[in-house]
C-alpha cells in the first residue's frame, strides 16, 4: 500500500466521523505525532442531516458518543480548557473555514470511501490546497481497504471464501497494532479567547439541530467509547459460544457492536486482534466471529471498486428481473414494512426494527427474503427501508446484504434458495420467545400454532382470544405459491446471462 510522507507541522486538525473516539485512533494518532498543536473537529453536516426524519436514533447517537469523546479529551488531558469543537453545516463550507479560523497547517482525518463521501472530500480537499493547507486521511475503519486484498491476477474478488482465506493469510500483528496517543497527548491544543468567541462553547445540541430525543435512552443503547467498551467486555464472556448462539434472535448470541464499529467508537483492529488470537487458540466462536468481521471488509471492498452496487445489482444480468411495483405491490411493501404480512417472525423481525433501529442479523435475512422472493420486491425498496431505520446502517455492508438475500449480488445465495418463513421461525425461535416479545397479540397462541396462525384449530384461535384478520392478520401471500412465481420471476437470468 501507498504510504504517506507526513511532514511535522506547528498546527494541524482531525476531522472526527466515523471514528468517535481517541484510543487507536489513526488520523488523530498522526496529527498529534506530527503537529505541535492538534485541535479536534466534528461536523454535523447538513447535506446529511437535512435527509433526515426529525427523530433519528442514528443522530442522537452520534450526539451521546460526541459527549463522551469530549468527557474522554478532558480527562485524557487533564484539562477542561482542551475540547471537542461541534459545528453544524455543510462539512464542505465549514472544514476549510474552520482550518482558516485556526490557522491549521494541515487536516487529517480517517477514510470515508462511499460515494457521496469520496466527493465531498475531493472537494473539500480542492479548497484546502487553494488555502496553501494538506488534507490526510488515512485507513481506519476496516483493517484491509480498497485494493489491499487482490487475487493473484491483480483484481478484486467478488467471492467471500477465497477473499476470506487470502486475508488470512495476508494479516500479520502488525495490521492489528494499536495506535498508542499517550506519548503525544500534551500535542492537544487548547483555544485562544479570540477562537472562543467565534465557535460555540459546547456541543450542538439536538433541538440546536432540529431533531428530538428517540427512545434511545429508554431502550438502554450503550452509547460512546463507554458504551463499546463496555459491550466488548460483555461479549469476551460469550465469543466462544458465538456460533451457537449467533441465530437465536431470543437469546444473547451477537455482541451487539455493530453500531459502535459504524460510528467507530471501537476500534476494529482491537475487535480482530482478540478475535485472531481466540480462533488460533482453537476458539470456534472466535472464529466465525472474524468471519463476520472479514465480512465488512469484503464488503467495503466491493463497494470501493464496484461503486455501481449502491444503485444496481452486482450481477448485471439481475437487473432485467421484472419487479411488482403497481398499487398492490405497494399495498404488500407497507405489511412488510409495518409488521402486518400475517408471518410471525416476519413481522417480529419488522416490528423490532422500527420500535429499536436494530434487527438481528439471522432475521435481516429472513425478512430481506421474504420481501424479494415471497413479495416479489425490488430489492432496493427493502434496501433504503433498513438504511433509513437501523442505528448502524452501513453503506457497504446493508448494500451487500441485501444483494445477497436477492441473489443478484456478490457471492450470493443461489436464487432458487428461497427461505421458508416457517421453517426459519421453528428453527430459530423454537420456543416463540422472540415472537412473543414483539407480537404481544399472539401471546396466548401456543405452540406450533404460533409460528403459523392460520393453520391454527379454531377452539386454539378461541381459547387464546384470536381473531384471524382483526387482531393479526392473515398471510399476505401463499408462500408455495409465491416460490414458483419466484422461480419463474427469475429465469430470466439464464437468458440474460446467454446474451
Amino acid at each position: 500500500m501507498h504510504k504517506t510522507t507526513i511532514d511535522n507541522f506547528q498546527s494541524g486538525l482531525v476531522w472526527f466521523r466515523r471514528d468517535l473516539r481517541l484510543q487507536d485512533q489513526h488520523a488523530l494518532f498522526l496529527a498529534l505525532k506530527h503537529c505541535e498543536k492538534v485541535y479536534c473537529v466534528f461536523v454535523f453536516d447538513t447535506d446529511i442531516l437535512d435527509l433526515l426524519p426529525r427523530s433519528d436514533r442514528r443522530v442522537e447517537f452520534i450526539h451521546a458518543s460526541l459527549v463522551n469523546l469530549d468527557e474522554h479529551l478532558k480527562k485524557t488531558t487533564q484539562s477542561t480548557d482542551v475540547r471537542l469543537i461541534t459545528l453544524h453545516g455543510s462539512a464542505k463550507e465549514e472544514i476549510p473555514q474552520i482550518a482558516e479560523l485556526l490557522g491549521v497547517q494541515a487536516v487529517f482525518t480517517n477514510h470515508d470511501d462511499e460515494p457521496t463521501s469520496l466527493s465531498r472530500d475531493s472537494l473539500i480537499r480542492g479548497k484546502l490546497a487553494a488555502q496553501g493547507v494538506s488534507f490526510f486521511d488515512f485507513k481506519d475503519h476496516v483493517i484491509f481497504e480498497r485494493s489491499e486484498v487482490l487475487t493473484q491476477t491483480g483484481n478484486p474478488y467478488g467471492v467471500f471464501t477465497p477473499y476470506k482465506n487470502a486475508w488470512l493469510k495476508k494479516v500479520t500483528a502488525l495490521d492489528l497494532q494499536s495506535f498508542d496517543i499517550k506519548p503525544y497527548t500534551a500535542n492537544f491544543a487548547t483555544l485562544k479567547p479570540a477562537h472562543l468567541k467565534k465557535l460555540k462553547s459546547s456541543i450542538h445540541t439536538l433541538e440546536e439541530m432540529g431533531f428530538e430525543p428517540t427512545n434511545l435512552n429508554q431502550l438502554g443503547v450503550h452509547t460512546g467509547i463507554d458504551g463499546g467498551d463496555f459491550l466488548f467486555k460483555d461479549f469476551l464472556k460469550r465469543m466462544d459460544q458465538y456460533q451457537e448462539t449467533r441465530d437465536f434472535p431470543s437469546i444473547k448470541g451477537p455482541s451487539y457492536l455493530g453500531v459502535h464499529l459504524r460510528f467507530g467508537t471501537v476500534s476494529i483492529r482491537a475487535l480482530a486482534r482478540v478475535a485472531l488470537e481466540r480462533a488460533n487458540a482453537g476458539s470456534a466462536g472466535a472464529a466465525v466471529w472474524l468471519s463476520e468481521l472479514i465480512w465488512r471488509d469484503f464488503y467495503a471492498q466491493i463497494l470501493h471498486h464496484h461503486p455501481r452496487v449502491a444503485t444496481r445489482s452486482f450481477k448485471p444480468e439481475y437487473d432485467s428481473i421484472q419487479w411488482e411495483d403497481d398499487k398492490a405491490a405497494k399495498k404488500l411493501f407497507k405489511a412488510w414494512c409495518d409488521g402486518e404480512t400475517g408471518f410471525p417472525i416476519v413481522d417480529a423481525a419488522m416490528r423490532q426494527i422500527n420500535s429499536t433501529g436494530y434487527m438481528h442479523n439471522r432475521l435481516r435475512m429472513v425478512a430481506a427474503s421474504f420481501l424479494v422472493k415471497d413479495l416479489g420486491i425490488d430489492w432496493r425498496w427493502g434496501e433504503a427501508y433498513f438504511a433509513k431505520h437501523l442505528i448502524d446502517f452501513d453503506l457497504a455492508s446493508n448494500n451487500g446484504g441485501w444483494q445477497w438475500a436477492s441473489s443478484s449480488g456478490c457471492d450470493a445465495q443461489p436464487y432458487f434458495r428461497i427461505f421458508n418463513p416457517t421453517s426459519q421461525s421453528e428453527r430459530f425461535d423454537p420456543k416463540g420467545a422472540f415472537i412473543y416479545r414483539y407480537l404481544p397479540e399472539l401471546q396466548n397462541l401456543g405452540l406450533p400454532a404460533l409460528h403459523t396462525p392460520w393453520l391454527a384449530k379454531p377452539m386454539e384461535l378461541l381459547s387464546a382470544n384470536l381473531k384471524l384478520g382483526k387482531d393479526y392478520p392473515l398471510p399476505i401471500v401463499d408462500h408455495a405459491k409465491a416460490r414458483e412465481k419466484t422461480l419463474m420471476r427469475y429465469s430470466v437470468v439464464k437468458t440474460a446471462k446467454k446474451k
